[in-house]
């Protein structure tokens, strides 16, 4: 399966709404609780990816995959913050990462994480619900740090720090 890594266009603001949601909808759907995905959550997403590729911070990168005229996934990375108060786990942090599941294991994840980070030192979260995830996450050197954290909005999924 052929597909193109690069930068979003600001036009494709709503297109990368529409992708985040529809891939966490494919990943965490029976751990939310119903209404998660609402209007509101839609609205905001799309905010949010406007904001972004609009008005870009020049510390923050952020790719998507293209296969034909769709795109397939994205990612996001940028500068780390402290979590709770807690010391930042690297400087860089990969905020999010998502493919289509129709996608999966054909390269695009592997790809997106490698525009994004390369081999940088970094620090994301990842679901502990989450094999699939947590096993790339390994296999591209990252571990456990031992912070955990819940969101209230989604008490069902346990958060885990990982770095490298």
């Amino acid at each position: 399966m052929s597909f193109v890594i690069r930068e979003p266009a600001a036009e494709e603001a709503a297109l990368l709404a529409e992708l985040h949601v529809a891939t966490w909808q494919e990943a965490y759907a029976h751990l939310l609780p119903a209404g998660f995905f609402d209007a509101e959550h839609v609205t905001s997403r799309h905010r949010m990816w406007n904001q972004i590729l609009n008005d870009p911070a020049p510390t923050v990168t952020v790719r998507v995959a293209e296969h034909g005229a769709q795109l397939a996934g994205f990612a996001l990375a940028g500068p780390s913050s402290a979590d709770g108060g807690e010391k930042p786990g690297r400087d860089t942090h990969l905020y999010a990462i998502y493919v289509s599941a129709a996608h999966h294991g054909t390269g695009v994840g592997q790809a997106l994480l490698d525009s994004a980070l390369g081999t940088a030192p970094a620090t994301l979260w990842v679901a502990k619900q989450n094999p699939r995830a947590i096993a790339f996450y390994l296999r591209n050197g990252f571990a456990f740090d031992g912070m955990e954290k819940v969101d209230p909005m989604a008490p069902a999924i346990t958060e885990a720090r990982m770095v490298r």
